[in-house]
């Protein structure tokens, strides 16, 4: 089959364009016929092996464990391993994947899988798994949003942020986003209530009134999440591998938030994120139920795949960016 490899970590250069063996399922596990998969920073930071701190997690040391780039899957079920009782071949089904989705054929088990939406094409389905989940949990689990709350998303235009934006006001919350200003309009068309220009205010602007601050961008001090919120607010800290130095990127704040939270009457949240079908299946729900609309930036091809994750990293992507297959 063909699949966008990478022998080494780097830039979107180190990506070719090759003829892999195709994976078989294992007696738990899922073959998907890959129909599109979605790209999300932890695409970029696999390919670069930065920060260093996730090459020590257990991704590769020296080049990455996984050589085909991809989580986000959405396609058909090609076959199934001996102990899977949820699917059948000729499904469609979205979720995240283990041996990597930018390829024809990708393996996945059958508990990071869920049935594709009826109304979403396998382009939107793509969008959904990574950025929705963590959106979900980030909202849910994590802020405990409740109605009423005023709650702040920092990213809000971005492939989690755009699902934070619509999953905070369907819990009953008033939501300000914060994005460029060319971004304002699809912020407020998912449901936030005010929207503030980054490049012209700064979160603070209003002083300490959000009960809840989810930031995906990971630029910021804690110092300066903190004056934006209430006495008792919530941050929620998601992502962050973009910024910082080589060793920890943007995750320092990460390692520092829980040990800083004790001391202070704010909950200072880090997000790791659990890959299950049951929050599959919610937002599944959400999005049948028009609560929830996955946002697209735009889609490459499978031999533009290393554009697709340009395009990403250059940080002006409005909602979630797919590569068809």
């Amino acid at each position: 089959m063909k699949a966008i490899v990478q022998d080494v970590y780097g830039s979107a250069d180190v990506l070719e364009l090759r003829d892999v063996e195709q994976p078989s399922a294992g007696d738990d596990e899922v073959l998907v016929q890959v129909r599109a998969a979605g790209v999300d920073p932890g695409v970029w930071v696999l390919m670069t092996g930065r920060p260093y701190l996730m090459r020590a997690m257990g991704f590769g040391l020296r080049r990455p464990k996984v050589a085909v780039r991809g989580r986000d899957v959405a396609g058909v079920v090609a076959a199934v391993g001996a102990r899977v009782t949820r699917f059948r071949p000729g499904d469609e089904v979205f979720g995240t994947c283990e041996s990597g989705s930018f390829a024809e054929y990708t393996t996945a088990p059958q508990q990071r899988l869920a049935p594709k939406p009826a109304g979403l094409s396998f382009e939107q389905a793509a969008a959904v798994p990574v950025s929705g989940m963590t959106a979900l949990q980030g909202v849910r689990d994590s802020a405990r949003v409740r109605p009423g709350q005023q709650v702040m998303v920092i990213g809000a235009a971005g492939g989690v942020g755009s699902f934070a934006v619509q999953l905070a006001r369907a819990s009953g919350a008033s939501v300000t986003g914060v994005c460029g200003a060319a971004k304002a309009d699809l912020v407020r068309s998912l449901g936030a209530d005010d929207v503030i220009d980054y490049t012209r205010h700064e979160i603070d602007r209003d002083g300490a009134r959000y009960d809840v601050v989810i930031d995906t961008a990971g630029n910021r001090p804690l110092s300066l999440l903190r004056r934006a919120m209430t006495a008792r607010g919530t941050l929620v800290l998601v992502g962050s591998g973009h910024g910082g130095g080589p060793l920890f990127g943007g995750y320092d704040r990460q390692l520092r938030a829980p040990l800083v939270s004790p001391f202070v009457s704010q909950r200072l949240r880090s997000l790791a994120v659990r890959e299950r079908a049951e929050d599959l299946a919610e937002l599944g729900r959400l999005i049948e139920s028009g609560a929830v609309t996955p946002v697209l930036d735009r889609t490459y091809a499978l031999t533009d795949a290393p554009d697709a994750i340009r395009h990403l990293a250059e940080g002006h992507a409005a909602g979630k960016i797919v590569v068809t297959v």
